[in-house]
């Protein structure tokens, strides 16, 4: 298992793939789709207490005055990539389809993951305490964010989404649940962080659930017929070239604004992450669940593809700080 190791492939992303194998072979559909759409309705609600339940306002105090870095972060999560999205608009309909091409643009609006972000932040050797402060409010504030910053980007393609309608819809199903989890860590924060495998399993059981149920309605209407083998690799190479572009720009504006090395791993790894843990929920509230499974499509390819790059890169890091410098 040594060269599985060496590529950093997610295990969680192997049966998630597995899970959409299912749904391409057994889709849930009738009263069966019912029932599954009710559970998941219960489960992301369950997932989005949790994460307001596991927030630690002592970890977010210890880096919050780091006000230049975290603004850098919010403008590579909520501008950057944006505009980056809107200019893959030379790519459709020629190497992307419009379903490819939407999702590209949703991925661009999603808020930064916090997991992971937070450990190659820590492998690499940077600071800790502001990539917990920032990859926390960049998940937060994307609750809100994201379905706007969805709105105006697709506002001009067909079907595009309510935003208003988005919103209250984000704010019951999403942040009610949060903000409620948060409220209650003083009263369950202990057995939380206690029982965070448990936690763990009951989040990713909760997006697995999310995954099969969306591709099962994708499968239904007849979702591998718009992807073949060659748009699969096209969303990969368009990916690998987004990602590089993001971690150029963030590498090269944390040097030009005179952040040190910690702050500059810290910017690197929180302002090029795109959260899959808040995108495929999100993104089975914000749209119809027959476009789901073509939605978070490439962001199931973007996620694993900045967790090889990114672990790759903290190594650098790590290895490069512990080389002394020449007199």
């Amino acid at each position: 298992m040594d060269w599985f190791q060496r590529l950093k492939i997610d295990k969680f992303l192997l049966v998630m793939i597995c899970v959409v194998v299912v749904a391409s072979v057994f889709p849930c559909e009738g009263y069966v789709k019912t029932g599954f759409e009710y559970l998941t309705t219960a489960a992301i609600a369950l997932l989005f207490f949790m994460h307001g339940a596991k927030l630690s306002r002592n970890a977010i105090l210890a880096g919050a005055g780091h006000w230049r870095l975290h603004l850098l972060v919010f403008l590579s999560t909520f501008v950057l990539f944006p505009i980056l999205g809107l200019g893959m608009s030379v790519l459709e309909p020629g190497i992307l389809n419009q379903p490819l091409y939407m999702g590209f643009l949703y991925l661009c609006a999603l808020p930064a993951t916090v997991q992971s972000a937070i450990a190659f932040t820590s492998v690499a050797g940077g600071n800790v305490a502001a990539a917990v402060c920032s990859a926390s409010a960049s998940s937060i504030l994307g609750i809100f964010l994201s379905p706007v910053l969805v709105g105006m980007l697709m506002n001009t393609q067909e079907g595009a989404t309510d935003t208003l309608h988005a919103i209250g819809k984000i704010i019951m199903q999403l942040m009610v649940p949060f903000v409620v989890g948060h409220l209650s860590r003083p009263l369950i924060g202990r057995w939380v962080d206690k029982h965070k495998k448990l936690i763990n399993i009951t989040d990713r059981s909760s997006i697995l659930l999310v995954v099969y149920v969306a591709f099962s309605e994708a499968v239904v209407g007849g979702i591998w017929q718009q992807i073949d083998a060659e748009a699969l690799l096209w969303v990969v190479a368009c990916s690998i070239v987004l990602l590089t572009i993001v971690l150029v720009i963030n590498t090269w504006a944390a040097r030009l604004l005179g952040f040190n090395t910690e702050d500059e791993i810290t910017i690197v790894f929180c302002g090029s992450k795109k959260s899959l843990a808040n995108g495929i929920p999100m993104a089975n509230v914000l749209f119809p669940v027959s476009t789901v499974g073509i939605m978070v499509l490439p962001l199931m390819i973007f996620h694993q593809i900045q967790l090889m790059v990114c672990a790759v890169l903290a190594q650098r890091y790590a290895r490069r700080l512990k080389t002394p410098s020449p007199r």
